[in-house]
């Protein structure tokens, strides 16, 4: 999908949606022996310390990426591979090519970073500055589950049909024309 196609908040948050799954850059996962009474397959796993975070602070350990990363793949609905590149020189227990996170060569992932700087700037520059506005922009603001954001289109008002949308406002200070 290309940016220029998307409405400015749309094409922001679809970025900093790929930009954060994308500047996820670890070491393969390694699996431990499954722990009796463990809730899910995620925790299963050992997340080494990333390799490559070019935008997300260098500070993050391995479990705190993953887990943003979980989150991005909710908000996006998307998997891990839309972002990061098969290593076809390590091959998994399954047989497949296990994920190199630290890779940089799919667009996905630069795309990634650069809409994770979107966001942060939209929190830190705009919503930051908005009295009582105590809820951040996430990357599920525009894409709700989807890679490409659904367009928002305005739903018909009843009363629309007493109005006239093809005509142009009423000057600036001036009182509009009563409904017909």
């Amino acid at each position: 999908m290309k940016i220029s196609t998307l409405s400015l908040p749309a094409a922001a948050l679809l970025t900093a949606a790929v930009f954060t799954a994308a500047t996820v850059a670890q070491t393969p996962q390694t699996s431990p022996p499954a722990q009796a009474g463990s809730a899910s397959p995620h925790s299963q796993h050992q997340h080494p310390a990333p390799t490559n975070l070019q935008v997300l602070p260098k500070t993050m350990t391995g479990e705190q990426v993953h887990e943003l990363m979980e989150k991005w793949e909710g908000y996006l609905g998307v998997k891990c591979s839309t972002c990061h590149a098969a290593d076809p020189k390590n091959i998994g227990p399954n047989g497949r090519p296990r994920l190199n996170y630290a890779d940089d060569s799919k667009d996905e992932k630069q795309t990634a970073r650069l809409m994770f700087k979107m966001t942060e700037d939209i929190n830190v520059n705009y919503v930051s500055k908005v009295p009582s506005s105590d809820t951040p922009v996430t990357c599920g603001t525009c894409h709700r589950g989807h890679l490409g954001p659904e367009p928002f289109i305005l739903p018909p008002d009843e009363n629309d049909h007493d109005h006239d949308h093809d005509a142009p406002p009423p000057p600036a200070g001036t009182k509009p024309a009563p409904p017909k």
